[in-house]
Parts: structure tokens; C-alpha cells; sequence
């Protein structure tokens, strides 16, 4: 009956059902119970019966039965819905809300009622009835915290719509599926109720649609084998989306320094012709993470592959003349306070960030060099000091079998920072794997520049040629192109070799790999965080200050 004649079409409904207040048609548990309602534990907002105070002012004086209320539902219905013919006196937009809710709300009890019934905690929703729209999902998610008391998660896929499309090239692939990785390209996807407006051949006419741009990774990406709980890995330390003062502040904060990566961008390619580029960005779970990935796909879709090119060529220059005298510094060193020297070196060395905003305005003026890095650590105690346990272990426990450092950036943190660190490895007997970016991100350090990189560092260094021609200092990609370190999606290659060479440490430096991501992981292994703040705001949430220390030493828990 109600699709007969029916005038507005569904995402015109929501529309309607947007400008609505459901109070005025629905009957809440304030109306029945007055202000008595907190003594049963119930909030006066919760619905008691839909479409019910709609049926109790009705101006109908006559005695309400089953058929007359039909006849009270019809006629709310017609109204909304567009049918011709009478309705009664309500807000249209109102009864198209109190609609929205009753099924969203069913919707969300009996999805929850099964899933208390099978022990889930997550139930995903998709759909056209859902397709981004945020009324319904509230109300889905509502329902769902309601009748779940908290245990069940409502979860809903920001391109539902294109599963189908994605499902059906993978079944008619002629080629196994494993061998190809995907990642969507932030750059290029729109984002809940955030079309991308494209044009037609007709200039008068144009259309906006929603877009999901996916990249294929020249590699299969797999989980890191030393996770130990990989099933429930997650690599971001917080989540923007439950943090509000954190999200306030990293959205901000991204948005004062755009200005400053445009400007290096733009110095990378100064011969290169300006080009136009007009997208719009996705944003599903948002992390510190997703910010950085979404500045580099932004960078990337504009043609900027690699905008702080010159300056690790500059840097890597200047460090290199630098690393003998480092190198000998070091070797005239007692075995204690050697291995101090080390992780200060790597501290002083991860400084040089040019995506931390405070350093980058140093690092501009040309005047800051390595010494006044190391001057600029925070005294220990440390903000996280586990350097004693640290040289403990390293003192009384055998040599580790083989070492996988995630190297960071460019410069004086590889050569002057890392590489003296990975040089004493070798010397004890163990073997090394680097593990740099397979794409740019920031002035990071990827596999193709270390691969040439260490070609120089040879000349200088006789340990790091003698390690490197016998295979026992291998560089690898990660597989990953973002300051951060997703270790769910590591190169097969890199995967490969961790578990033929039997890695028993885990290195991870710098605040993206360290910090934003992979603080909580658990490993097999041993682990060790180094980190220096160069944050003011995220120090002081920490409990220290700008260039605090995070120097976490971590063994795996015996079952």
C-alpha cells in the first residue's frame, strides 16, 4: 500500500528523517513516568513506544482500537511518504525520523540478540539502507550499546558498496589472489558523505559519486612471524576517533604545517612544471598513522614521489664525513660506557625529523648539528629508562643470533646513529638485517637509498664490508612507505628472512614506529623501543617534556 504513488526516493527520506525530532511522534519513558523514571535505572530519553504519542494526541476522540490505529499509521505514512491523499496534522520530517528509528532500532536488537547468542562481540553492517549515512548508524550503534550493555560492537565499511566489485575480481582472477597486496589510496577515495565531485563530458552537466582508489603493492605483504598475537595486533598506539583532545590537536597540527611540506615538495622539483591536482580524502579509523599515510598519498597523487630527496642527499653527505671519527671516538671506549654511548648516539641521531615541527624550524636555520642533538637529550632518568636492564642483558646474556632493526630517518641517524649501533652487533657475533621503507615518507630512509647508502659507508667502515660481502648484514624493504610501522604488512621477503635467521631482538626506532605505532605489540622476541619526543604537546602527555627519551627493553613473557 505504501509503494503505491510513493514521491520521494530513500536518500530523500533520510534527508527528511535529518530535519526531524522523533519526540514529537514518539513516546519516551519521561512522558509515561514523569520525573519517577531514574528510580527504574532508565534514561527519560529512551523510546517507550514508537509512533505512540502521535496515536495519544491524535485530535480522533474516538476509542483507539488495533484497526483505528492502522488507520493512524496509514495516515502518518502517506504523509511522509508522499501518497496522495489526507494526513493527519504532524511534521513531516518528524515522523520520517521516528521511522528511521523503529527500524534502525529492530534492526539493532535482533542483531544483537544473535550475536549474544553466538558469543560475538563485532556485528558489521552494510547496505544500502546504512551506505554513510551517520543518522542511521547512530541509531544502530545506539541500539546495539543498549541491548548489549556494552559487549557488542556495531562496525560499519566506509565502500560497502564496493565489496561486490572487489569480491567478484578476485573470484574471476586467473592468477592465485595471495600473490597481490592492496592498500587504499586516501589520495584518491572519498570518505563518508564526502563525494568527489566529477565531471562529465557535458560541461553542464556533472555528478558527484562516491570513490574508492586501491594501489597494488610489487610485493605480497604479510604479518611480522614474531608478533605473538598477530590475531589481535593492532599498530596504532590511540585512536583519534575515541580521543577527542588528541584529535583536536594532531588535526590541527597537521593543518599549521602543510604549509612548510608544500615548500619542500616544491624545492624538490623547482625545473618541474606546476601541476593541478583536486581530491578529496578518506577518513575511516583515524590515527596518527592515517594522517601520515594520507599526507604522503596526497604528496604522491600531486607527483611529489619523494619531496625531502634533497634534503637526505644533502645530510647524508654531511653525516658521512662525520662517521670515522665517530667510529674512533667509540672504539676508544670501555665496554659500559660504549654501550651508553650507542643508544645515545641513536637518540641524538633520530632527532633529525624533519616531520616533527620544532626540530624542522632547527633544521631550516642550517646551524643544528649532531653534538647539539646529543645536548639537547633529556638527563636520565630517562621519560622510560630501561638503558640499565638494557646493558645488563647485553653484558650477561649470550649474543643475539640476528637483529632487525627498522631503520628511520635519513642522515645523521643512520650513519652516525644506527650504523655504530648495528657495527657492534656484528662485532659480537650476530647477524643484522636492515629494514628500511620500501617507498619515501618524510626524509625516512628507503631500501634503494641504504642499498647505495652503505656502498659509501663500506669505504669507511672495514666491519660493515666485511658483514656485507658475507651476507651476514643483509638490507631489506618493509614493504612499507609511512613514518609509522604496520607490522601486519611487512614484505614476504623480510618475513622470510626473520624467521630463517632466527631474529631474537626486534629494534624499532623513531616516534612513528616506536611511539604511534607498535608500543602495545607484543613479540616472541626481544624488543627494543628507542625514541626521542620531539613532540611538546604528546612529551607532556607522556608526563616529560620536549626531547624526552623512550628507551623500552622488553622480553617475552614465559607461558
Amino acid at each position: 500500500m505504501l509503494t503505491i504513488g510513493m514521491k520521494r526516493k530513500f536518500d530523500e527520506l533520510l534527508e527528511l528523517a535529518e530535519r526531524g525530532d522523533h519526540r514529537h511522534i514518539d513516546m519516551l519513558v519521561r512522558d509515561i513516568y514523569g520525573g519517577d523514571y531514574h528510580t527504574l535505572g532508565l534514561p527519560g530519553d529512551l523510546i517507550a513506544s514508537s509512533f505512540g504519542k502521535a496515536a495519544y494526541l491524535s485530535r480522533m476522540s474516538q476509542l483507539y482500537t488495533f484497526e483505528t490505529s492502522c488507520v493512524i499509521f496509514v495516515s502518518l505514512m502517506s504523509k511522509v511518504f508522499g501518497i496522495e491523499g489526507k494526513g493527519l496534522e504532524y511534521n513531516e520530517a518528524d515522523v520520517a525520523r521516528s521511522l528511521l528509528f523503529t527500524i534502525s532500532n529492530d534492526i539493532g536488537q535482533i542483531s544483537c540478540l544473535y550475536a549474544i547468542q553466538h558469543s560475538l562481540k563485532d556485528v558489521y553492517f552494510g547496505g544500502y539502507f546504512l551506505r554513510g549515512h551517520p543518522l542511521s548508524m547512530h541509531t544502530i550503534s545506539y541500539a546495539i550499546n543498549y541491548w548489549g550493555k556494552g559487549q557488542v560492537r556495531a562496525l560499519f565499511l566506509r565502500h560497502e558498496g564496493y565489496l561486490g566489485a572487489i569480491g567478484a575480481f578476485l573470484k574471476g582472477a586467473h592468477e592465485d589472489p595471495e600473490k597481490y597486496s592492496w592498500s587504499e589510496n586516501y589520495a584518491g577515495s572519498s570518505g563518508l558523505r564526502s563525494p568527489i565531485p566529477m565531471q562529465l563530458l557535458n560541461p553542464k552537466y556533472s555528478v558527484s559519486m562516491d570513490q574508492l582508489e586501491m594501489d597494488q603493492f610489487h610485493m605480497q605483504l604479510s604479518f611480522c612471524p614474531l608478533l605473538a598475537n598477530p590475531h589481535i595486533y593492532k599498530p596504532d598506539t590511540v585512536d583519534l576517533n575515541q580521543d577527542t583532545q588528541a584529535r583536536e590537536y594532531w588535526l590541527q597540527l597537521f593543518e599549521e604545517t602543510v604549509d612548510g611540506f608544500i615548500e619542500e615538495a616544491v624545492r624538490s622539483q623547482a625545473e618541474t612544471p606546476d601541476s593541478v591536482f583536486l581530491s578529496s580524502s578518506a577518513y575511516g579509523k583515524l590515527t596518527v598513522r592515517s594522517l601520515l599515510d594520507m599526507r604522503e598519498h596526497m604528496l604522491n597523487e600531486s607527483e611529489f614521489d619523494d619531496p625531502y630527496l634533497l634534503r637526505k642527499q644533502e645530510e647524508n653527505e654531511a653525516a658521512l664525513k662525520s662517521l670515522a671519527s665517530r667510529l674512533k671516538y667509540l672504539d676508544a671506549l670501555g665496554y659500559q660506557e660504549r654501550q651508553v654511548r650507542l643508544i645515545e648516539g641513536i637518540l641524538a641521531g633520530n632527532v633529525f625529523d624533519w616531520g616533527a615541527k620544532e626540530v624542522a624550524a632547527c633544521l631550516r636555520q642550517g646551524n643544528f648539528h649532531f653534538d647539539d642533538a646529543h645536548q639537547s637529550l633529556q638527563k636520565r632518568p630517562w621519560l622510560m629508562d630501561d638503558l640499565d636492564v638494557w646493558m645488563r642483558r647485553r653484558e650477561e646474556g649470550p649474543s643475539y643470533r640476528c637483529v632487525a632493526v627498522f631503520v628511520d630517518n635519513s642522515g645523521m641517524d643512520i650513519i652516525l646513529g644506527v650504523i655504530p649501533f648495528v657495527r657492534d652487533f656484528l662485532s659480537a657475533g650476530s647477524q643484522v638485517l636492515l629494514c628500511a621503507n620500501s617507498a619515501p615518507a618524510l626524509n625516512d630512509v628507503t631500501y634503494r637509498e641504504l642499498k647505495v647508502l652503505m656502498e659509501d659507508v663500506a669505504k669507511v667502515c672495514p666491519v660493515i664490508k666485511d658483514a656485507l660481502a658475507q651476507g651476514i648484514l643483509s638490507i631489506l624493504e618493509s614493504g612499507q612507505g609511512s613514518p609509522c610501522l604496520d607490522l601486519s604488512r611487512l614484505s614476504r621477503e623480510l618475513c622470510e628472512a626473520m624467521e630463517s635467521r632466527g631474529v631474537d631482538l626486534v629494534v624499532l626506532e623513531g616516534m612513528g614506529r616506536a611511539v604511534h605505532t607498535n608500543f602495545h605489540a607484543e613479540f616472541t622476541c626481544d624488543t627494543l623501543h628507542l625514541a626521542v619526543i620531539k613532540n611538546r604537546w604528546l612529551a607532556q602527555r607522556l608526563g616529560g617534556d620536549m626531547y624526552a627519551i623512550i628507551c623500552l627493553f622488553r622480553q617475552p613473557t614465559l607461558s
